[in-house]
This record gives C-alpha cells, sequence and structure tokens, in this order.
C-alpha cells in the first residue's frame, strides 16, 4: 500500500507543478483567443463595408445610365410631339414623358442617399483599419509574451508530462479512476494533501485519523474535504524521485 500511496503523491505533485506552469501563462491564452475574435470582426466588418461601397458604386453607376436613358426617351417623345395627329397620340406621349421623369426623380431621389451613405462609409471604413491595427498590434504583444513564456517552460513541462505518464502507468486503475474524479472535481486540483502538525490543508485530523495516516499502510479519505490524505514523507519522496 505504502507504494500506491507514493505514487498518488507523485502524481499529484507532478499534477500541481504542471499547474503552477500553466499559472504563470495566466490569461493569457483566453486573451489571446478574445483578441483573435475581435481581429476576425473587425476584419469582417471591413470587408462588409467595402462590399458595401463597392455595391453603392456600381448602383450610382447604373442609376447615372437609367437617368440618360430616360432623358433620352423624353427628348425623343417631346420631338414626337411635335408632329402629332390628334390628341390621343399626344396624350401618350404627354404620359410617357411624365413617366420618364418620375423614372429621372426616382433615381436622382436614390443617388443622393448613395451619396450619403458613400461620404459615411469611407470614415467608418477608417475607423475599423485603425482598431484592426491596433488589436494586431495588441495580439502580437500578447502572443510573443506567451510565446517567451512558453518557452521558458515548455521543456520541464514536457519531461514532466513524460514522468506522469510513467507513473500513471504504475497506478491500479480503480486508484487511479478516483484520483482523476477527484481532482476534475477540485477548484485547486489537489486530490492528495500532506498531513502537517495534524491537519491537512488546515483543518484539523481526528486524532484517529492521524495515527492512521501515519501507519501509511491505508488509503485515508479526509471526512471534510474528500481528500486522500497521506504522511508529508511521500511528498518529501516524490520531490527526490522526481529532481524537481
Amino acid at each position: 500500500m505504502e507504494e500506491v500511496l507514493q505514487q498518488l503523491a507523485n502524481l499529484q505533485y507532478i499534477d500541481s507543478r504542471i499547474d503552477e506552469l500553466k499559472q504563470l501563462r495566466g490569461d493569457l491564452p483566453e486573451e489571446i483567443l478574445d483578441i483573435e475574435t475581435d481581429i476576425n470582426r473587425y476584419e469582417a466588418q471591413i470587408k462588409r463595408l467595402e462590399e458595401e461601397k463597392q455595391n453603392l458604386q456600381v448602383e450610382r453607376d447604373n442609376l447615372e445610365l437609367e437617368i440618360k436613358d430616360a432623358q433620352n426617351k423624353m427628348d425623343k417623345y417631346e420631338e414626337q410631339q411635335m408632329s402629332v395627329r390628334n390628341n390621343r397620340e399626344y396624350d401618350a406621349l404627354t404620359k410617357e414623358i411624365e413617366s420618364q421623369k418620375q423614372v429621372i426623380e426616382n433615381a436622382e431621389s436614390r443617388k443622393e442617399e448613395i451619396e450619403k451613405r458613400l461620404n459615411e462609409v469611407d470614415p467608418e471604413i477608417e475607423e475599423a483599419q485603425e482598431r484592426l491595427d491596433e488589436t494586431r498590434e495588441l495580439y502580437e504583444e500578447k502572443k510573443e509574451n506567451l510565446d517567451k513564456v512558453v518557452k521558458e517552460t515548455e521543456e520541464e513541462e514536457e519531461m514532466l508530462l513524460n514522468k506522469r505518464e510513467e507513473v500513471e502507468e504504475n497506478i491500479n486503475p480503480r486508484y487511479l479512476k478516483s484520483y482523476k474524479r477527484l481532482r476534475n472535481g477540485l477548484a485547486n486540483g489537489l486530490a492528495v494533501v500532506p498531513m502537517e502538525k495534524g491537519a491537512a490543508l488546515g483543518m484539523a485530523l481526528p486524532p484517529q485519523t492521524q495515527v492512521e495516516v501515519r501507519h501509511k499502510n491505508k488509503i485515508i479519505i479526509d471526512e471534510n474535504s474528500g481528500r486522500i490524505v497521506v504522511h508529508p514523507s511521500f511528498f518529501e519522496t516524490a520531490k527526490e524521485q522526481l529532481s524537481l
């Protein structure tokens, strides 16, 4: 049983150190993901605005052609009015002229709306581009900081992960499953803790429990926290064995 307790202490010791390395990275990974989301959002906004600008310019050009075509038709109808033979033909041409005038009026009105919107789009694109540039600079800064921390810790973390695999292979699956269940359910990830001055994580242990922990011959579960409590010598040995 001492070997089981030692392997559990080794596993906890390794996991605690991996947790410490991850804490060194802080919130940088999450911050970088948020910044990447902002970058994608600004890029999509700029693309949308540029497409809107292009579509408005195309529509404006088409309206100008439509106005020119309507004007040509008006000129033709007005010229034809000069040679009509009766009122019916004259009225029909007048109706066509009015129709083309309405076309021109509608097109001119829409052109004004387009010009107004085009005057708004460029500043919006410029503002979004500025935000994008600032966000990209922030991304590079955060990424550089994260890369630096990762570079400083990746060698140790890789070594720890390899040792962790070795330790897991030597633990009975039943005990390993219990350890993982405990660790995953705890905010600080401490599934195995040493008994120090008759207490576990500052919580006093009953005298009988203290005695059982010192015997090192069974797995002791703290009634208060549900954690596995072991003799501190197991963690001292873990430190020596793992050379950390």
